[in-house]
């Protein structure tokens, strides 16, 4: 190994150099821990936020109102104690209290991405919340007037529109959790902090270690960011486009022409409009 510069510049040049594979692996393990348990929060977060939007009516079965408000609590429950708590709090409450309570014994791979996608999941809850009651009231009206089922209806009319609504807040969340994996290294998690801490220990360079690792979590948010923001825009469609319909007697287009005489207007719409003239 060279000998150890003394300027901030080749400090950084041979950081680089000697650790550069540490702090790329550190980097790989941030971002599958935020990418898979955003994905898993995601999931959780929709589960429980459509079961808090299941209507409840005491008078018409007492029994099933009486259930819903059980699970209502638990999920309630849930949410506000992990919205309410740290991470790094919950990440040594479960990594030591599930080994001494119950004998659980969890690696630290199987802790981090458990606090990180349950964590994740509490904000997902009230964010897929608020995007289902911010769908019209008649689109729940309309679905059930046609005899769909407060499941059919979630699946095949709320839930994709709001789904566009809550994009921009799951890139939050990842975001969120690209960064604040950090504080996983307290249960010993080798993410890119704990590998930064270790670099800048070596030679005592925490202002040059953690200004490479500030430069890629800078990479890795705003690549995300961006590609997300393409996914939104994917979502949000062309601005101008034109109604597909397989009704040729619907069709905007109009189909039908006048052979006999050339000097009708050929468009069936435009000739109703005309009177038949």
């Amino acid at each position: 190994m060279s000998t150890f510069p003394t300027e901030f510049w080749p400090r950084i040049a041979f950081l680089v150099q000697n650790y550069g594979e540490s702090f790329l692996r550190g980097a790989g393990v941030t971002i599958v821990i935020a990418v898979l348990s955003t994905i898993a929060g995601c999931l959780i977060g929709f589960a429980v936020g459509i079961v808090q939007t299941v209507p409840t009516d005491r008078t018409e079965n007492k029994a099933k109102w009486f259930f819903m408000g059980i699970v209502k609590f638990i999920l309630n429950a849930y949410v506000e104690i992990f919205r309410g708590t740290p991470m790094m709090a919950q990440a040594m409450f479960i990594y030591f209290g599930a080994a001494q309570v119950f004998g659980l014994h969890m690696n630290m791979w199987q802790v981090a991405l458990f606090v990180v996608s349950i964590n994740t999941g509490a904000y997902m809850a009230e964010t897929v919340r608020g995007g289902i009651l911010s769908i019209d009231a008649g689109q729940t009206e309309g679905a059930k007037a046609i005899g769909m089922t407060h499941v059919q209806t979630m699946l095949y009319v709320i839930l994709p529109q709001a789904f566009r609504n809550i994009i921009p807040q799951i890139g939050n969340n990842l975001i969120i959790n690209i960064k604040d994996t950090c504080v996983l290294s307290v249960i010993g998690v080798v993410e890119l902090f704990f590998t930064t801490k270790g670099v800048a220990g070596a030679y005592y360079t925490y202002f040059e270690s953690f200004t490479i690792a500030l430069v890629i979590y800078f990479i890795m948010t705003f690549t995300c960011s961006r590609i997300l923001r393409h996914v939104e825009g994917k979502l949000d469609g062309d601005d101008n486009y034109d109604l597909a319909t397989t009704d040729t007697l619907t069709h905007t287009s109009g189909l039908y022409k006048y052979k006999d005489n050339p000097n009708k207007m050929t468009n069936q719409n435009l000739d109703i409009r005309e009177g038949g003239r």
